[in-house]
């Protein structure tokens, strides 16, 4: 069940997800409370969890990796063990960012950013044909990101 917050929880939540490094008395003063109640909000919130993490985001281009890939993969059954060795083996893939269980056509979509198409092929025949179970793959390369954010409507 969501938690419940107030309007300056909401505040801070909306400042730190666009800006994860403003200091304590600079986020004070935009959400309108003194240093030391916004610092024990902030430590409510990480410590309930609400906050996961504090991270730096890269740009995957000037990281010489620009191009995405999403991998569409059906796996040859549903059976428990299947699944676990599967997700087991896609969590030790170091280029994949993202992997979800999906319901719908496919059982996982996996999110891939690569250097180009020949640096997808590396990955897709050094980790991605070697995954357990797998019947079907299905890749797509997006031409463009038209909306892309970290942060949580809150």
């Amino acid at each position: 069940m969501p938690q419940q917050f107030d309007a300056t929880d909401r505040r801070i939540l909306a400042v730190l997800q666009k800006q994860g490094r403003i200091t304590n008395a600079e986020l004070s003063e935009l959400v309108n409370l003194s240093p030391s109640a916004c610092h024990r909000r902030v430590q409510r919130l990480e410590e309930d969890g609400v906050i996961a993490a504090y991270v730096a985001l890269l740009d995957n281009r000037r990281m010489g990796r620009p191009t995405t890939v999403f991998v569409e993969i059906t796996l040859q059954s549903q059976a428990e063990d299947l699944l676990d060795a599967f997700e087991r083996e896609v969590a030790r893939v170091p280029d994949i960012l993202e992997c979800h269980l999906m319901a719908g056509t496919a059982d996982y979509l996996i999110k891939i950013m690569a250097e180009d198409t020949e640096d997808f092929a590396r990955i897709h025949r050094q980790f991605l044909s070697r995954l357990p179970g797998v019947r079907q793959m299905q890749s797509s390369f997006a031409l463009r990101t038209v909306v892309q954010t970290t942060a949580l409507a809150v």
